[in-house]
């Protein structure tokens, strides 16, 4: 019986790194929706795009889950719900800032989260992180500066202060995941409905209001197929799979090696460029990816260590 309730001490560090999988796959599409949301997000248009971007998949997750939905208690939806205002935070931060800021500017801010991450949850347990894993972060955040330094590295302004304080919500976001006591024990499906839609109720709220920018239905009208298009695999895949699979990932895992993989998110972001965008990476772009790849694979082994 025991041999049938708990894996063998071989098989879990593959069992771990195939665990990674979904999560490093969350990062090749956040990778990819610099490009998607630069082709298709106007400075009056942040607000608009958004309510479209969530409001595509909540009805879905709606019908799919909604015998599961019934079934959560008062504390897990307020619980969930004050994770959707997390997140609606993080994208209002995150989407007017690389309207903003440049794309390289974006890419190497964001990457801070793998930073922010382990200290905060340190500063929580009251326990110091290891030297390898700071040592490993630190050459990650070097490769990310690397890896940016092709389109070169402008003076910080108002859109990359957006974007630092998207990094730090990301991180309150995760670490929010893994220690509220009230959604541990609900659904992933259902955790991950109600957040979208206090997410939602926050940019319907926000498009209510004048000043804000277009309205929603305008903005639908105005797109053609490629918007279309970049909005649903920013609707499906950058909101919806990578959403679910985040929650999955930091309830079996640490939000510190969620972190770590979401941080080479930056990697991608410059493969989408090349290869769709147009961009070259030089000896130096090419090395500071070798460096993200080097530093994320040190840091997973100093905490499976």
């Amino acid at each position: 019986m025991s041999s049938l309730a708990a894996p063998a001490p071989a098989l879990a560090p593959r069992r771990a790194r195939l665990g990674d999988l979904p999560v490093l796959l969350v990062a090749v599409v956040w990778g990819g929706s610099y490009l998607a949301a630069k082709g298709i997000t106007a400075a009056d248009t942040v607000v608009a795009v958004l309510v479209l971007r969530f409001a595509l998949v909540l009805p879905v997750l709606v019908l799919a889950g909604r015998r599961r939905l019934r079934a959560l208690s008062a504390a897990q939806l307020r619980g969930a719900g004050l994770l959707g205002l997390v997140l609606g935070g993080i994208f209002l931060l995150e989407t007017y800032g690389v309207v903003h800021t440049s794309a390289t500017n974006a890419g190497l801010i964001i990457s801070l989260t793998m930073i922010f991450t382990p200290l905060a949850e340190s500063a929580v347990r009251r326990t110091a992180p290891s030297g390898s894993f700071l040592a490993a972060a630190a050459v990650s955040v070097a490769g990310v500066v690397l890896l940016t330094q092709g389109a070169g590295f402008t003076a910080p302004g108002a859109g990359d202060l957006l974007i630092l304080g998207a990094a730090l919500a990301r991180t309150l976001h995760v670490l929010l995941m893994a220690r509220t006591e009230a959604v541990r024990g609900a659904d992933s499906l259902s955790l991950t409905t109600v957040q979208l839609g206090g997410a939602v109720l926050v940019f319907a709220l926000l498009a209510a209001l004048p000043g804000t920018g277009g309205s929603p239905w305008a903005t639908a009208l105005a797109f053609g197929p490629a918007q279309w298009a970049g909005l649903a695999f920013l609707s499906v895949f950058c909101t919806l799979f990578a959403f679910f699979v985040q929650m999955w990932a930091v309830r079996r895992s640490s939000p510190s090696r969620v972190s770590l993989l979401l941080g080479t998110e930056p990697l991608w972001a410059a493969a989408a460029g090349i290869a769709l965008g147009g961009e070259h990476l030089g000896p130096a772009g090419l090395a500071g990816a070798a460096l993200v790849l080097g530093g994320t694979a040190w840091g997973r082994r100093a905490m499976a260590g």
